[in-house]
Protein backbone atom coordinates (compact mmCIF):
# COMPACT_ATOMS: atom_id res chain seq x y z
CA UNK A 1 0.00 0.00 0.00
CA UNK A 2 1.45 3.36 -1.03
CA UNK A 3 1.59 6.38 1.20
CA UNK A 4 -0.97 8.20 -0.94
CA UNK A 5 -3.45 5.31 -0.64
CA UNK A 6 -2.97 5.17 3.13
CA UNK A 7 -3.44 8.96 3.41
CA UNK A 8 -6.61 8.78 1.30
CA UNK A 9 -8.07 6.04 3.50
CA UNK A 10 -7.26 8.05 6.60
CA UNK A 11 -9.03 11.07 5.08
CA UNK A 12 -12.12 9.01 4.33
CA UNK A 13 -12.20 7.70 7.89
CA UNK A 14 -11.67 11.20 9.30
CA UNK A 15 -14.55 12.60 7.25
CA UNK A 16 -16.88 9.84 8.37
CA UNK A 17 -15.88 10.24 12.03
CA UNK A 18 -16.36 14.01 11.85
CA UNK A 19 -19.81 13.57 10.36
CA UNK A 20 -20.81 11.07 13.07
CA UNK A 21 -19.51 13.34 15.82
CA UNK A 22 -21.78 16.21 14.70
CA UNK A 23 -24.93 14.21 15.53
CA UNK A 24 -23.62 12.08 18.39
CA UNK A 25 -24.41 14.53 21.22
CA UNK A 26 -28.06 14.94 20.35
CA UNK A 27 -28.57 11.23 19.82
CA UNK A 28 -27.01 10.44 23.21
CA UNK A 29 -29.34 12.89 24.95
CA UNK A 30 -32.37 11.31 23.28
CA UNK A 31 -31.24 7.82 24.27
CA UNK A 32 -30.67 8.84 27.89
CA UNK A 33 -34.12 10.40 28.13
CA UNK A 34 -35.76 7.37 26.58
CA UNK A 35 -33.86 5.06 28.91
CA UNK A 36 -34.96 7.02 31.98
CA UNK A 37 -38.61 7.05 30.93
CA UNK A 38 -39.05 3.63 29.34
CA UNK A 39 -36.08 1.62 30.51
CA UNK A 40 -33.43 -0.02 28.30
CA UNK A 41 -34.69 -1.75 25.18
CA UNK A 42 -32.83 -4.04 22.82
CA UNK A 43 -32.65 -2.64 19.30
CA UNK A 44 -34.09 -4.80 16.52
CA UNK A 45 -31.87 -6.47 13.96
CA UNK A 46 -30.18 -3.95 11.70
CA UNK A 47 -31.26 -0.98 13.80
CA UNK A 48 -27.69 -0.07 14.77
CA UNK A 49 -26.61 0.19 11.14
CA UNK A 50 -29.66 2.21 10.20
CA UNK A 51 -29.09 4.55 13.15
CA UNK A 52 -25.45 5.06 12.17
CA UNK A 53 -26.45 5.81 8.59
CA UNK A 54 -29.14 8.23 9.78
CA UNK A 55 -26.63 10.01 12.05
CA UNK A 56 -24.15 10.30 9.21
CA UNK A 57 -26.81 11.67 6.86
CA UNK A 58 -28.02 14.19 9.45
CA UNK A 59 -24.47 15.40 10.04
CA UNK A 60 -23.82 15.63 6.29
CA UNK A 61 -26.93 17.76 5.86
CA UNK A 62 -25.87 20.02 8.74
CA UNK A 63 -22.28 20.45 7.44
CA UNK A 64 -22.35 19.56 3.73
CA UNK A 65 -19.05 21.32 3.01
CA UNK A 66 -17.17 18.57 4.85
CA UNK A 67 -18.28 16.08 2.20
CA UNK A 68 -15.48 17.53 0.08
CA UNK A 69 -12.96 15.61 2.16
CA UNK A 70 -14.41 12.09 1.64
CA UNK A 71 -14.92 12.87 -2.05
CA UNK A 72 -11.33 14.07 -2.38
CA UNK A 73 -10.16 11.03 -0.44
CA UNK A 74 -11.95 8.74 -2.89
CA UNK A 75 -10.29 10.45 -5.86
CA UNK A 76 -6.93 10.28 -4.10
CA UNK A 77 -7.48 6.59 -3.47
CA UNK A 78 -8.29 5.93 -7.10
CA UNK A 79 -5.44 8.08 -8.39
CA UNK A 80 -2.95 7.02 -5.70
CA UNK A 81 -1.88 10.61 -5.11
CA UNK A 82 -2.27 13.06 -2.21
CA UNK A 83 -2.97 16.01 -4.53
CA UNK A 84 -6.77 15.56 -4.54
CA UNK A 85 -6.70 15.69 -0.74
CA UNK A 86 -5.13 19.16 -0.84
CA UNK A 87 -7.72 20.25 -3.39
CA UNK A 88 -10.52 18.88 -1.21
CA UNK A 89 -9.21 20.67 1.86
CA UNK A 90 -8.99 23.93 -0.10
CA UNK A 91 -12.54 23.42 -1.39
CA UNK A 92 -14.07 23.21 2.10
CA UNK A 93 -13.91 26.96 2.93
CA UNK A 94 -15.01 27.87 -0.61
CA UNK A 95 -18.04 25.59 -0.44
CA UNK A 96 -18.84 26.86 3.06
CA UNK A 97 -18.72 30.44 1.78
CA UNK A 98 -21.08 29.62 -1.09
CA UNK A 99 -23.51 27.80 1.19
CA UNK A 100 -23.53 30.69 3.65
CA UNK A 101 -24.16 33.17 0.85
CA UNK A 102 -27.11 31.10 -0.33
CA UNK A 103 -28.44 30.84 3.22
CA UNK A 104 -28.18 34.62 3.63
CA UNK A 105 -30.02 35.14 0.37
CA UNK A 106 -32.81 32.80 1.46
CA UNK A 107 -33.05 34.55 4.83
CA UNK A 108 -33.21 37.91 3.09
CA UNK A 109 -36.04 36.76 0.84
CA UNK A 110 -37.93 35.24 3.77
CA UNK A 111 -37.56 38.44 5.80
CA UNK A 112 -38.79 40.50 2.86
CA UNK A 113 -41.93 38.37 2.75
CA UNK A 114 -42.42 38.80 6.49
CA UNK A 115 -42.24 42.59 6.15
CA UNK A 116 -44.94 42.52 3.48
CA UNK A 117 -47.06 40.29 5.70
CA UNK A 118 -46.51 42.70 8.60
CA UNK A 119 -47.88 45.59 6.55
CA UNK A 120 -50.90 43.58 5.46
CA UNK A 121 -51.67 42.33 8.96
CA UNK A 122 -51.33 45.80 10.50
CA UNK A 123 -53.62 47.28 7.82
CA UNK A 124 -56.20 44.59 8.50
CA UNK A 125 -56.20 45.28 12.22
CA UNK A 126 -56.52 49.02 11.59
CA UNK A 127 -59.63 48.37 9.50
CA UNK A 128 -61.02 46.37 12.39
CA UNK A 129 -60.84 49.49 14.54
CA UNK A 130 -57.63 48.87 16.49
CA UNK A 131 -55.27 51.66 17.44
CA UNK A 132 -52.04 51.87 15.37
CA UNK A 133 -49.77 50.82 18.24
CA UNK A 134 -51.88 47.79 19.09
CA UNK A 135 -52.24 46.83 15.41
CA UNK A 136 -48.48 47.04 14.92
CA UNK A 137 -47.83 44.95 18.03
CA UNK A 138 -50.25 42.24 16.89
CA UNK A 139 -48.79 42.11 13.38
CA UNK A 140 -45.20 42.06 14.65
CA UNK A 141 -45.81 39.19 17.06
CA UNK A 142 -47.53 37.10 14.39
CA UNK A 143 -45.02 37.69 11.59
CA UNK A 144 -41.66 38.09 13.38
CA UNK A 145 -40.61 40.73 10.85
CA UNK A 146 -39.01 43.09 13.37
CA UNK A 147 -36.48 40.57 14.65
CA UNK A 148 -34.24 41.71 17.52
CA UNK A 149 -35.61 45.25 17.28
CA UNK A 150 -39.15 44.13 18.09
CA UNK A 151 -39.07 45.05 21.83
CA UNK A 152 -37.79 48.54 21.04
CA UNK A 153 -40.38 49.16 18.31
CA UNK A 154 -43.27 47.85 20.40
CA UNK A 155 -42.13 49.87 23.43
CA UNK A 156 -42.06 53.01 21.29
CA UNK A 157 -45.51 52.20 19.88
CA UNK A 158 -46.99 51.46 23.30
CA UNK A 159 -45.52 54.33 25.30
CA UNK A 160 -45.48 57.20 22.82
CA UNK A 161 -41.88 56.87 21.66
CA UNK A 162 -40.33 57.57 18.28
CA UNK A 163 -41.81 54.69 16.28
CA UNK A 164 -40.47 55.81 12.87
CA UNK A 165 -36.91 55.98 14.19
CA UNK A 166 -37.22 52.53 15.75
CA UNK A 167 -38.58 51.16 12.47
CA UNK A 168 -35.73 52.74 10.51
CA UNK A 169 -33.26 51.07 12.86
CA UNK A 170 -34.95 47.71 12.28
CA UNK A 171 -34.82 48.33 8.51
CA UNK A 172 -31.02 48.17 8.50
CA UNK A 173 -31.08 44.37 8.32
CA UNK A 174 -30.82 42.77 4.88
CA UNK A 175 -34.29 42.02 3.61
CA UNK A 176 -36.03 44.36 6.07
CA UNK A 177 -35.66 47.48 3.93
CA UNK A 178 -39.45 47.65 3.58
CA UNK A 179 -39.64 48.72 7.22
CA UNK A 180 -38.24 52.08 6.13
CA UNK A 181 -41.39 52.52 4.04
CA UNK A 182 -43.48 51.59 7.06
CA UNK A 183 -41.62 54.22 9.06
CA UNK A 184 -42.40 56.82 6.39
CA UNK A 185 -46.08 55.88 6.40
CA UNK A 186 -46.16 56.14 10.18
CA UNK A 187 -44.39 59.51 10.11
CA UNK A 188 -46.82 60.93 7.52
CA UNK A 189 -49.84 59.62 9.43
CA UNK A 190 -48.65 61.14 12.70
CA UNK A 191 -47.44 64.49 11.36
CA UNK A 192 -49.91 65.10 8.55
CA UNK A 193 -52.95 63.19 9.73
CA UNK A 194 -53.01 61.01 6.60
CA UNK A 195 -54.62 57.58 6.67
CA UNK A 196 -52.18 54.94 7.82
CA UNK A 197 -54.28 52.08 6.45
CA UNK A 198 -54.13 53.29 2.84
CA UNK A 199 -50.39 53.81 3.07
CA UNK A 200 -49.85 50.31 4.44
CA UNK A 201 -51.98 48.82 1.68
CA UNK A 202 -49.92 50.54 -1.00
CA UNK A 203 -46.68 49.57 0.71
CA UNK A 204 -47.72 45.92 0.97
CA UNK A 205 -48.68 45.86 -2.71
CA UNK A 206 -45.33 47.38 -3.70
CA UNK A 207 -43.33 44.95 -1.58
CA UNK A 208 -45.20 41.93 -2.90
CA UNK A 209 -44.79 43.11 -6.48
CA UNK A 210 -41.07 43.55 -5.93
CA UNK A 211 -40.84 40.06 -4.42
CA UNK A 212 -42.72 38.56 -7.38
CA UNK A 213 -40.41 40.30 -9.84
CA UNK A 214 -37.37 38.81 -8.12
CA UNK A 215 -38.94 35.35 -8.17
CA UNK A 216 -39.78 35.65 -11.87
CA UNK A 217 -36.26 36.81 -12.68
CA UNK A 218 -34.76 33.97 -10.67
CA UNK A 219 -36.92 31.48 -12.58
CA UNK A 220 -35.73 32.94 -15.88
CA UNK A 221 -32.09 32.68 -14.78
CA UNK A 222 -32.48 29.04 -13.72
CA UNK A 223 -31.79 27.89 -17.29
CA UNK A 224 -28.61 29.93 -17.47
CA UNK A 225 -27.38 28.54 -14.16
CA UNK A 226 -28.16 25.01 -15.38
CA UNK A 227 -26.00 25.65 -18.45
CA UNK A 228 -23.15 26.85 -16.25
CA UNK A 229 -23.45 23.72 -14.11
CA UNK A 230 -23.39 21.44 -17.17
CA UNK A 231 -20.32 23.18 -18.57
CA UNK A 232 -18.59 22.84 -15.20
CA UNK A 233 -19.33 19.10 -15.09
CA UNK A 234 -18.00 18.36 -18.59
CA UNK A 235 -14.32 17.96 -17.56
CA UNK A 236 -15.31 15.58 -14.77
CA UNK A 237 -17.45 13.61 -17.21
CA UNK A 238 -14.52 13.48 -19.61
CA UNK A 239 -12.26 12.03 -16.93
CA UNK A 240 -14.89 9.43 -16.08
CA UNK A 241 -15.31 8.51 -19.75
CA UNK A 242 -11.57 8.15 -20.14
CA UNK A 243 -11.39 5.89 -17.09
CA UNK A 244 -14.23 3.76 -18.49
CA UNK A 245 -12.31 3.34 -21.75
CA UNK A 246 -9.18 2.25 -19.87
CA UNK A 247 -7.09 5.35 -20.61
CA UNK A 248 -6.22 5.87 -16.89
CA UNK A 249 -6.63 9.67 -16.94
CA UNK A 250 -6.01 10.01 -13.19
CA UNK A 251 -2.63 8.31 -13.48
CA UNK A 252 -1.67 10.59 -16.38
CA UNK A 253 -2.87 13.77 -14.64
CA UNK A 254 -1.41 13.00 -11.22
CA UNK A 255 1.81 11.10 -12.00
CA UNK A 256 3.28 12.61 -15.18
CA UNK A 257 4.77 16.09 -15.73
CA UNK A 258 2.72 16.71 -18.86
CA UNK A 259 -0.45 15.55 -17.11
CA UNK A 260 0.30 17.77 -14.12
CA UNK A 261 0.78 20.78 -16.38
CA UNK A 262 -2.49 20.01 -18.18
CA UNK A 263 -4.24 19.64 -14.81
CA UNK A 264 -3.01 23.01 -13.58
CA UNK A 265 -3.84 24.79 -16.82
CA UNK A 266 -7.23 23.11 -17.12
CA UNK A 267 -8.09 23.88 -13.51
CA UNK A 268 -7.19 27.53 -13.97
CA UNK A 269 -9.25 27.78 -17.17
CA UNK A 270 -12.17 25.99 -15.50
CA UNK A 271 -12.12 28.38 -12.54
CA UNK A 272 -11.86 31.42 -14.83
CA UNK A 273 -14.70 30.17 -17.03
CA UNK A 274 -16.99 29.50 -14.07
CA UNK A 275 -16.25 32.91 -12.59
CA UNK A 276 -16.88 34.68 -15.90
CA UNK A 277 -20.11 32.76 -16.63
CA UNK A 278 -21.41 33.39 -13.11
CA UNK A 279 -20.59 37.08 -13.46
CA UNK A 280 -22.50 37.31 -16.75
CA UNK A 281 -25.55 35.62 -15.23
CA UNK A 282 -25.45 37.81 -12.10
CA UNK A 283 -25.10 41.00 -14.15
CA UNK A 284 -27.97 39.91 -16.36
CA UNK A 285 -30.08 39.28 -13.28
CA UNK A 286 -29.22 42.55 -11.60
CA UNK A 287 -27.99 40.72 -8.47
CA UNK A 288 -31.02 38.46 -8.16
CA UNK A 289 -28.78 35.51 -7.45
Amino acid sequence: MTAARLLAELCLCAGALLALRQAAGRRRAVRRTRSLLLGPAAPPDGAAGRDALARWWAAARARPEWLCLPAAGLVALLGESPLPLAAGAAAVPLVRRGLRARARREEREALSGKVAALCGAAAGELRAGWQPGRALAYAARHTGALGPEEPRVLAAAGFGGDVPEALRTAARREGAEGLAGLAACWQVAVDGGAGLTAGLDRLEAALREQHERREALRAELAGAWATVAVLAALPVAGIGLGAALGAEPLRVLLHTPAGGACLLLGGALEAAGLWWAARIVRNGGGGAE
